[in-house]
């Protein structure tokens, strides 16, 4: 059964099942920017270098609701909260001439009625009575290929309303990526939900390291511990080795934009073929995030470098079915591994900034910087070998400052060369190396959206010429594992998510030897 037999009309959405909400003459002031509002000399930013670079890729976030969806409350929700936030009631426009590779991008607030931004696509009931998990995945298909007016902050929800084997009804949510990048607007969804087991607080999260903008800087030792001498030797070599291997990633970096390409293997495309927009699949699965701790705990790394064992598993697992390669045969590919390179700001920062609608006290928007992480594709005999490869390399990635730099230097390109370099070299990118990859940390307790419980939350994108994207987002005790596939190159997609939950459920059950060994 195919996305066509959903039928999906946008057209015929009943306007009167939704609540018509309209800014109060009011608050105006604070919701537009025509005529004497007193937000007019604040609200007007400059579109970044990187969110310039982000103008064919789209967020879709799908979230699993644990009820029906009752659509005046869910708006109303909206319209109290993420509605408020600036950049999602501000456009983009252009100030200067056009023609020079649009000058001066710049976002202006504008009015925002929200029922506008409210979807209820009409499906095709026997595809839903039929295979109601099938039909969400064929809508979730279909979305890249519909329209967004320009004329309207770049975000939507899409209402599913009919239960599925994980939840009672969903809501998928697209936002266009030069709004903000992943982690950024998974926060501020979340600053936006509230606690299901007490709804007057935020959610929980776990404690993230407090980060500054050199985020892999090593370290001083306690001089009294090993000498003063021997302290700032090792001071000077670790900061060496440092500026080494900056210098070798970003050589790499800079040699991957212009000819370094991943070997030929069943994940990538046709050479030549750097389409955006393939047509893709989302599919996703759940892992339980006290495995994947005790495996962290095990192994004394941390949930990161599981992952990355994982996916280096799995990864090997499909390509040597599909292949047929022998188990002594080696290859590798690369990941973009997108990071964050923002200072970390609490829930509550962000929640007050909804609340004031200023984003003063956040850095907003793509700021976002990218690591070559390899991949090596082997069948290894214990399964936990690859999650000790992966801290090998996550450490060593670790002690450079190649995000920093990727970052800064797209930055840099845009503003110096324009938009059409920085777009060649991003695309370059993409299309030189293999898969997308991240992790991204999400509450741990379950949390109510706009006045629905909220049973999972599986965040990916569209719009990159790369087969395969591999997300990882945690909620509550579990972790979902969400790809985003070209359905052309993976035709057998659900293989390929089944080989990451063996492979890690391999990789658990050798941990678990590991461990009682280590007991006896």
């Amino acid at each position: 059964m195919g996305a066509s037999s959903l039928s999906p009309s946008i057209a015929s959405v009943p306007t009167s099942r939704l609540l018509p909400i309209h800014t109060p003459r009011s608050a105006a002031a604070e919701w537009t920017t025509t005529g004497n509002s007193p937000a007019a000399t604040e609200e007007e930013e400059p579109v970044t270098p990187t969110a310039r670079l982000m103008e064919a890729i789209y967020i879709v976030v799908t979230i699993g609701l644990g009820s029906p969806v009752n659509l005046p409350v869910f708006s109303a929700g909206v319209a109290a909260e993420l509605a408020r936030f600036p950049r999602f009631r501000s456009i983009q426009v252009i100030d200067g001439d056009e023609s020079k590779d649009g000058n001066n991008p710049r976002w202006a607030r504008t009015a925002v009625n929200v029922e506008d931004h409210m979807i209820v696509p009409t499906l095709n009931p026997a595809a839903v009575k039929a295979d109601p998990d099938r039909a969400v995945e064929d809508y979730v298909a279909s979305v890249y290929t519909l329209p967004m007016d320009y004329s309207r902050p770049l975000w939507e929800f899409h209402f599913l309303d009919f239960p599925t084997s994980e939840a009672s009804s969903t809501v998928v949510l697209r936002v266009h990526h030069s709004l903000g990048d992943g982690m950024s607007l998974i926060t501020l969804l979340l600053a936006s939900a509230r606690s299901a087991a007490d709804p007057t607080r935020l959610p929980t999260l776990p404690e993230q390291p407090a980060r500054t903008g050199a985020i892999y800087a090593p370290r001083r030792r306690d001089r009294t511990s090993a000498g003063a001498l021997a302290a700032f030797i090792r001071w000077i070599w670790l900061y060496l080795v440092l500026a080494w291997n900056t210098m070798v990633d970003v050589s790499f970096f800079a040699a991957t934009t212009v000819f370094l390409r991943d070997p030929c293997t069943p994940f990538r495309r046709a050479e030549g073929d750097v389409s955006f927009n393939p047509r893709r699949r989302f599919v996703h699965r759940s892992l339980s995030l006290d495995d994947v701790k005790f495996v962290k705990n095990a192994m004394n790394c941390t949930v990161n470098d599981v992952l990355v064992g994982a996916t280096s598993a799995a990864l090997s697992r499909y390509y040597f079915r599909k292949s047929g390669g022998i188990n002594t045969y080696r290859t590798w590919l690369r990941s973009v591994l997108v990071v964050n390179t923002r200072p970390t700001a609490s829930l509550q920062i962000y929640a007050s900034m909804i609340e004031s609608g200023k984003s003063n006290d956040v850095a907003w928007g793509n700021q976002l910087g990218y690591i070559l992480l390899p991949f090596h594709l082997a069948m290894h005999d214990d399964p936990l070998t690859y999650v000790r490869k992966a801290k090998m390399t996550v450490d060593r990635k670790k002690s450079s400052l190649e995000a920093i730099f990727t970052c800064k230097i797209s930055e840099v390109l845009v503003k110096m060369f324009g938009l059409k370099a920085g777009a060649f070299i991003f695309r370059r990118m993409f299309a030189n190396t293999t898969i997308s990859f991240s992790n991204m940390v999400g509450p741990t307790e379950k949390i109510e959206m706009c006045g629905h419980p909220v049973v999972f939350i599986a965040p990916s994108v569209y719009g990159v010429p790369q087969a395969l994207i591999v997300h990882y987002q945690s909620y509550d005790n579990t972790i979902k594992v969400v790809l985003s596939v070209d359905e052309e190159i993976f035709p057998d997609y659900s293989q390929l998510l089944d080989d990451f939950v063996e492979s890690f459920r391999l990789i658990k059950d050798a941990a678990s030897r590991l461990s009682g060994s280590i007991k006896k």
